[in-house]
């Protein structure tokens, strides 16, 4: 009788513990919906992170997954592997749909990350001849780039070229640059063995920069602020999902605005 009484007590325990874990996990779960978005680590993942606690009040909990190049977070979307990206702008997602054959849309243009020149061996822009210049591999950023580049005075371009621009399109070369053309991650770690670079505005936060160390910048107020911004992107077909209007709510929202301005220094600016 008291082996069986001994049994009964162990599964009586068990089945307790069993309900208590199972409750524990509907309390902290509170049957939230999981949404996964792919994002570069700076600013991107920052940002999501800063509105999990608003995503969760919608119902979402939010899982961030973070890439560290331009390619695998559109796949990722593309194939369902994940819900959204967040790390990129509207010239380079259209590029990338074309090459690639993908169907990514944007829900949402939440920040922008102003462009610039910044120091690699040396601290200003006089130059001298057979420098080099690093600049994005990608074609969109290539070409803002090499813009930047001629609104700085170093390059010339082909009239009317614009996003379109490749080196090969460099009329006039002040300095005979070499244009070192690396894939836009790996420009950080490039700054020892060129002169300057063209970085886009999440690496360069990421490497430590704020916009004050650019030697040359992209204007804030320019139209490049609104072609340029970093858009919240789905597949196709789930522009209107809850998901993807809770969390264009929660990224354009005053919280994340202050975050942005408080953290950044204007090395990112949300826009409206």
């Amino acid at each position: 009788m008291k082996k069986y009484i001994s049994i009964l007590l162990v599964l009586l325990i068990s089945l307790n513990f069993i309900a208590c874990s199972t409750n524990n996990n509907s309390v902290n779960n509170g049957n939230l919906k999981k949404v996964t978005v792919a994002a570069t680590p700076v600013p991107h993942a920052e940002i999501l992170n800063e509105v999990k606690d608003l995503m969760k009040d919608k119902g979402f909990q939010l899982e961030v997954k973070e890439f560290s190049d331009y390619v695998q977070p559109n796949l990722a979307v593309d194939q369902g592997e994940v819900d959204a990206s967040y790390f990129q702008h509207q010239p380079y997602l259209d590029d990338f749909n074309k090459e690639r054959g993908t169907h990514v849309v944007t829900v949402a243009a939440v920040h922008y990350e102003p462009f610039g020149i910044y120091k690699g061996t040396k601290n200003t822009l006089e130059l001298s001849e057979n420098d080099k210049i690093a600049v994005p591999n990608d074609v969109t950023n290539e070409a803002r780039a090499l813009l930047l580049l001629q609104d700085a005075g170093i390059i010339k371009l082909k009239s009317g070229v614009g996003l379109t621009a490749t080196k090969l399109d460099i009329v006039e070369n002040k300095y005979n640059v070499d244009i070192v053309e690396l894939e836009a991650a790996q420009i950080p770690r490039s700054l020892d063995s060129v002169a300057i670079a063209c970085m886009n505005g999440n690496y360069a936060v990421e490497a430590g920069f704020k916009v004050s160390d650019a030697l040359f910048i992209e204007k804030q107020d320019s139209e490049a602020a609104k072609l340029y911004a970093n858009i919240l992107c789905v597949k196709e077909g789930n522009e209107t999902a809850d998901f993807a209007i809770a969390l264009s709510e929660c990224l354009k929202s005053d919280k994340v605005k202050t975050f942005i301005e408080n953290k950044y220094n204007k090395s990112v600016i949300a826009v409206d």
